[in-house]
């Protein structure tokens, strides 16, 4: 055998020449190629997705707030209206015992009687 046979190995069986190694990795790398393309159309699509549900969920949040607000509105005037009737309601009670007290003192000088007590007034 000659020895620069030794080194060509071109003919043997089984063993790839360059060219078709060099087509061979150019198929894995056309095959990796669409592979990440097909991944990144998914990723796009999915980050797509995920602002539209951005997008809806803050629309979503503001019409919250502005219920919020309205709901914070409304419970500080109603607690103002209550404060205003718990206010004028404590008045009109003072007046009411105010003049009762008056009545009672014109009874008791009138009648010369307790009205607490029923016993005569000394």
């Amino acid at each position: 055998m000659d020895p620069s046979d030794i080194e060509n190995t071109d003919d043997w069986l089984g063993c790839p020449t360059p060219l078709e190694t060099c087509r061979h990795q150019l198929a894995l790398y056309e095959n990796e190629f669409e592979e990440l393309n097909f991944q990144l159309q998914q990723s796009r699509e999915r980050i797509f997705k995920l602002v539209e549900m951005h997008a809806a969920a803050t629309a979503e949040c503001e019409k919250l707030r502005c219920q919020l607000s309205g709901a914070k509105s409304e419970a500080a005037q109603a607690c103002r209206r209550a404060t205003d009737i718990e206010t004028k309601s404590a008045w009109e009670l003072m007046a009411k015992n105010k003049h009762i007290s008056e009545l009672v003192t014109k009874l008791e000088a009138a009648t010369g009687i307790s009205v607490r007590t029923g016993q005569p007034i000394r």
